[in-house]
């Protein structure tokens, strides 16, 4: 298997884009006041970033979802969430929707995802874990399109960076 090199340092998201990312920052924010159990956000976060291949997001959730006690098992099928017995009923609702969310293959979402979401998840809920999909899109997006450093990231390190924003 041929490995390519990673993608070289472009511009410093993180020093010369604050101002667009408070933006984000503030919807992440308010999905920490969210019902949506963290755990579970994390987890979509987690899936969403193995669609899009967003190393650096991979990197950061799989540590935070670790330190927070999550089972590398769980991890490590994450992309086969559907053939195995590791997840509740309730974040297969979540991963589907994610999902379908995410992959946009579909001029829309099915009526089968959609009743199975809204079987497990109050409407705020699913309100708020659309807007989790939101966010993690757009922060894979931004990390494909400037490649921070990956592998640096520490458990817990944006959670105090965005409450300085």
């Amino acid at each position: 298997m041929e490995h390519t090199k990673a993608p070289e340092n472009r511009i410093n998201l993180l020093e010369k884009g604050k101002p667009a990312l408070k933006v984000l920052y503030g919807l992440s924010v308010y999905l920490e006041k969210s019902p949506v159990p963290r755990a579970l956000l994390d987890l979509v976060y987690y899936r969403v970033s193995q669609i899009n291949r967003c190393a650096f997001c991979l990197d950061m959730h799989s540590k935070d979802l670790l330190a927070a006690g999550e089972s590398e098992q769980r991890l490590l099928v994450m992309d086969a969430w559907r053939e195995t017995p590791f997840y509740s009923a309730k974040e297969r609702a979540a991963l589907a929707w994610a999902e379908a969310l995410t992959r946009l293959d579909e001029p829309q979402l099915s009526s089968t995802v959609y009743r199975e979401a809204r079987a497990h998840f109050t409407e705020e809920e699913l309100i708020d874990l659309t807007m989790a999909v939101v966010a993690i899109n757009s922060y894979n997006r931004l990390n494909i399109a400037f490649s921070p450093e990956v592998g640096t990231y520490q458990p817990g390190a944006f959670a105090s960076a965005k409450a300085n924003w």
